[in-house]
């Protein structure tokens, strides 16, 4: 039988206040029921704010070096479950164990990196215009955070979030996406053994539309975190305005790969390959457009094409297997239609283009991985994100004609360019308006160490991981103390 997980609510896991459940099914297999879940909505979203309200001030005075001592301890909890972490989320999602390990090894070095930063919440200080007076800033919790996760990445990205917010003295209410609420509880599960107090973090589990609108929406709520799509981003930015909250967008891509015609075409077609289908194309960065220097298009195209035919599409828990399945029956039609506009548009499909339903892939939302050649930038395909194993080849001439088909979509997460020319490779990284760039790598691969967000219709400006998630999750305070023994007017004495 399946295991029942219930909401996380004030240290306690409970029912849903309607007792509804929904269940989980891997989407390799849908005849494999990973769990069901709490089925929730607003009173339960009310309940779980309430509790982190209570908990706040509690967690907030608790010194930050003591939060991250409860974070490390976390972290080796993770560590010590990787495996098995692991190999429920590509039941619960679908990508391969290489790419699950993956995605729990960034959960734990978020977690290990934040605990640092329980000794490390640097301010400033600077001298005073003034004598006998001393000034600083500190920073400072904003309160109840809540976090909205996605799929794709069902344990790293709620962990981006939930670190940096709780090493900061924030308590958190995340809503995971109804199609990995696993590998979410697992997290907390860490989290609670390594000794969090009740309240600090709670999980409510359900649709966006009873759990996700009531929580952005609510007034104790400080601050929304969301990673998903533009058009869902756009409307959490709307629900927070009118009490002018916090609101931390990270949203899509259509991330481009240049090619020059000095460059290795090996390695050109690894990082392709990889960039386009690792998770099966379902990453913000990945790598879904192509643009290749006319004098080495038609042999590019030809290797990228061989080795999309040649990868193994199948159940990620499968050792051979290099392509995993869409998370859901709903991504899966949103492939096939696009694959329908691409040849609709007159792209040249040179590899895949069709659903697998048969034999292993019968009970699973399996598409075979996808090139159209010979593509406009202003094709479809290849500027509107798909997500999905869908990849758009584009020619081009030069250096200056890729960096601007590069910047031409709405866009501006991550690029790469692979080059032999340290020259072209300093010109694209300078003139490619994206938050993230790569020389002779992929357009995936980003460190927890390193910011991570881009820049048009990818986000408002913020960024997750590394020091730069503090801003996110905290406010400033300027602390003037006069011992003068006396009144100083600023800029008039």
């Amino acid at each position: 039988m399946a295991t029942r997980h219930g909401n996380y609510i004030g240290g306690e896991w409970t029912e849903a206040a309607s007792s509804r459940s929904f269940d989980n099914r891997n989407p390799a297999d849908t005849s494999d029921l990973v769990g069901t879940f709490a089925d929730s909505g607003p009173d339960d979203v009310e309940r779980a704010v309430a509790a982190a309200h209570e908990a706040f001030p509690r967690w907030k005075a608790l010194p930050a070096p003591k939060r991250g001592e409860i974070l490390f301890r976390a972290a080796e909890v993770l560590l010590k479950r990787k495996e098995e972490l692991a190999r429920d989320m590509t039941r619960e999602m679908g990508k391969v164990l290489d790419e699950t390990r993956g995605d729990v090894q960034e959960a734990i070095d978020m977690t290990y990196y934040m605990a640092g930063e329980g000794r490390r919440q640097f301010g400033q200080t600077t001298p005073s215009e003034m004598p006998d007076k001393f000034q600083m800033s500190v920073r400072q919790p904003v309160g109840v955070a809540g976090l909205i996760t996605p799929w794709n990445f069902p344990m790293a990205i709620p962990s981006w979030k939930m670190m940096p917010a709780l090493i900061l003295g924030n308590t958190v209410v995340v809503k995971p996406a109804t199609d990995t609420p696993l590998s979410v509880v697992n997290l907390v599960k860490a989290l609670e053994e390594a000794g969090l107090p009740k309240g600090v973090v709670n999980m409510v589990t359900g649709s966006g539309s009873r759990v996700g609108t009531p929580l952005m929406s609510h007034k104790d709520v400080g601050i929304v975190s969301f990673t998903g799509s533009t058009d869902v981003g756009r409307k959490v930015s709307e629900a927070c305005a009118p009490q002018f909250k916090h609101c931390h967008l990270e949203m899509g891509g259509k991330n481009v790969i240049m090619v020059m015609d000095d460059a290795r075409l090996d390695l050109a077609v690894e990082g392709a390959l990889w960039g386009g289908f690792g998770t099966t194309g379902q990453r913000c960065t990945a790598a879904s457009r192509v643009v290749v220097h006319e004098g080495v298009y038609r042999e590019f195209v030809e290797r990228f094409a061989a080795g999309a035919k040649a990868l193994q599409v199948g159940n990620g828990l499968e050792t051979k297997t290099q392509v995993g399945p869409c998370v859901n029956a709903s991504q899966l039609e949103t492939v096939e239609s696009y694959v329908k506009i691409g040849r609709e548009e007159g792209a040249k499909l040179v590899a895949g283009g069709n659903r697998l339903a048969s034999g292993a892939h019968a009970r699973g939302y399996f598409h075979e991985p996808t090139i159209f050649a010979d593509c406009s930038p202003k094709m479809r395909v290849a500027y509107e994100e798909i997500f999905g194993p869908v990849v758009s080849v584009i020619p081009v001439k030069s250096l200056e004609e890729a960096i601007a088909v590069g910047n031409s979509v709405d866009y501006g997460l991550s690029a790469s360019i692979y080059t032999q020319d340290v020259n072209k490779a300093f010109t694209a990284m300078r003139e490619m308006y994206t938050g993230i760039f790569y020389v002779n790598a992929p357009t995936i691969g980003a460190e927890t160490h390193l910011p991570f967000g881009g820049t048009k219709n990818t986000g408002n400006g913020h960024r997750e991981a590394c020091v730069q998630a503090l801003e996110v999750f905290s406010e400033w305070k300027s602390i003037y103390i006069d011992f003068s023994g006396k009144l100083q007017r600023a800029q008039i004495d």
